[in-house]
């Protein structure tokens, strides 16, 4: 089996402190002394060899990469010319890997997670690869919801004592992908049995990759015949799509392997206080904050000084590259926010 950590997205919705330049994955959120890249490398390597594990990885972070992992093997990068979202990524990894003719199992798996429990995670990967080892057959983490989340979709599974799946008890066929719901969806939502979280974690084979991208998205699996100029030219050209939307979503021998360990995609700034302690009254903070009668509120400060006074339920970061503040409430309009921003600045360069 081999892993292969998708090191190319962007993070917006820790902004300021995750930027363009050094996005979310190259900076140390869950932990004090590793980045969310080093830490998803550890985990890996601890349980496989270092031939085995890969980082997936747009050309633009390259050096970062190299900074941060200096004992990552040079062949075992797998370079994108240009960041494009999921989709286009993992059919790169599949070609990569078709053209040297190894179709081992992979997985596919985010580097921005939380997931301290090691061993757990390798045990149900290692239950995945049996399954993913059959033709045509993708297998998903499904987390075991803990409250109404708005900010990841969501997995119906069937039940198991009236669809037994043949590749083992642990393993349920979905029956349907939901896309991000509204608040008063996912507190229905997490009411009906067999519903899980969407990890973005997979497990699948390469040819099983080419195979359906070849059916699903033919435009985009054709690229990858192109060589040199020509493949970088038309790689820039694909549409930025998740790999949920461009596959996932439409696959007929989908099935998960339900979870309830530790588990956090650390996707917002909320995510924090799921991972670190908050104070008696319920703050997290970091750096010179001086806050008075302040309650659940988030602030981040990297050097300039913070004075909080009387504020509940927000989220204040400052960094050189800006300041937020946010509802706690609102902290999934961060994204949309920043890309109009950027939006704006490219206008006024232009």
């Amino acid at each position: 089996m081999i892993a292969v950590i998708m090191a190319g997205g962007k993070g917006t919705r820790f902004w300021p402190r995750s930027t363009a330049a050094k996005p979310k994955q190259f900076l140390t959120l869950a932990s004090e002394e590793a980045t969310m890249l080093q830490q998803t490398y550890a985990r890996f390597r601890s349980c496989l060899p270092e031939e085995k594990v890969y980082v997936a990885v747009s050309e633009n972070y390259l050096p970062i990469v190299k900074a941060q992992l200096p004992e990552l093997r040079k062949d075992n990068i797998i370079i994108e010319p240009e960041q494009r979202d999921t989709a286009p990524s993992i059919a790169l990894t599949a070609s990569f890997f078709m053209r040297l003719e190894r179709d081992e199992v992979l997985i596919t798996a985010p580097s921005d997670q939380y997931i301290p429990e090691t061993e757990q995670l390798m045990e149900t990967l290692r239950a995945a690869e049996q399954a993913a080892k059959t033709d045509g057959v993708v297998v998903t983490l499904g987390i075991v919801p803990t409250r109404a989340e708005t900010g990841y979709g969501y997995i119906e599974a069937l039940d198991n004592e009236e669809h037994a799946s043949k590749y083992g008890e642990r393993i349920k066929e979905v029956k349907a992908f939901i896309e991000k719901p509204t608040k008063e969806k996912a507190e229905k939502l997490i009411e009906l049995p067999n519903m899980y979280w969407n990890s973005g974690i997979f497990i699948w084979k390469p040819s099983t990759i080419a195979t359906y991208m070849l059916k699903y998205q033919p435009q985009m699996w054709s690229i990858f015949e192109h060589k040199d100029e020509e493949f970088r030219l038309s790689y820039a050209q694909l549409p930025k799509l998740s790999i949920d939307y461009a596959l996932v979503e439409k696959l007929e021998r989908l099935y998960t392997i339900p979870i309830e360990f530790i588990w956090d995609d650390v996707g917002t700034w909320t995510s924090l206080e799921r991972i670190f302690h908050t104070d008696d009254d319920g703050n997290l903070l970091q750096g010179p904050v001086y806050p008075l009668a302040v309650r659940n509120s988030i602030i981040y400060t990297e050097q300039q000084q913070v004075v909080a006074i009387g504020v509940e339920d927000l989220i204040i970061v400052s960094t050189e590259e800006g300041l937020l503040i946010c509802r706690k409430s609102d902290e999934q309009n961060v994204k949309n926010a920043i890309a109009a921003l950027t939006a704006d600045q490219e206008g006024l360069q232009s």
